[in-house]
């Protein structure tokens, strides 16, 4: 997957946990595209760990993938920031 991949990736799964997260307001597009690319290396690593795979390419499975990894990023910036 290339740089605009990883990018459009990053952008949704970023926007999609601070959502969640309730820190949608705080945050601007850069910040969503960081916190998705970032989620989708932690998201990697952690299904990697469990056994399945990570992000394959630029299909759904890779954004639930950079999605979890972003709600695990955001929880624990969260938890820093209190």
């Amino acid at each position: 997957m290339g740089i605009i991949g990883w990018i459009i990736i990053g952008a949704l799964a970023g926007w999609l946990a601070s959502m969640v997260t309730g820190n949608d307001g705080k945050m601007g597009a850069f910040a969503n595209i960081c916190v998705g690319v970032i989620g989708g290396l932690i998201g990697g690593f952690v299904m990697n760990l469990l056994g399945g795979t990570g992000i394959t390419g630029f299909n759904l499975w890779s954004l639930l993938v950079a999605f979890i990894g972003s709600l695990i990023l955001l929880w624990i910036v969260n938890k820093v920031r209190k």
